[in-house]
């Protein structure tokens, strides 16, 4: 594992928003789910793909607040264009478990 310093984590900007839409991510090569994700009134909201399909269903996923990334490149996946990417872990089999507050915060709330 590479050593970083405190400056390079300040340049990964992970911020927390509520999923406001989710929906199957139709022509993925892998299943998953297409979001919109509120950040507030600083972001506004952000498309995001999230292959979280063995967990939850998308009408779960509706008002859920998550973790993503939020100063990576826009990527096209299909066609579809993502532009947060959400942020989990892997559970046993590898399947994506996604990681949250455990209390509700205000969207746009930046990770430190």
């Amino acid at each position: 594992m590479t050593t970083i310093t405190y400056e390079d984590f300040e340049r990964v900007d992970i911020r927390v928003g509520t999923i406001v839409e989710a929906a199957p991510l139709e022509g993925a090569r892998k299943p998953a789910y297409r979001l919109l994700i509120d950040f507030g009134d600083g972001m506004g909201t952000r498309k995001s793909s999230a292959q979280i399909t063995v967990h939850y269903t998308p009408e779960e996923l509706i008002g859920r607040q998550v973790a993503a990334v939020v100063n990576f490149p826009p990527r096209q996946i299909g066609r579809f264009m993502s532009e947060v990417l959400t942020l989990g872990f892997p559970a046993g089999d590898g399947s994506v478990v996604l990681i949250a507050p455990t209390k509700p915060v205000p969207n746009g709330g930046r990770l430190f």
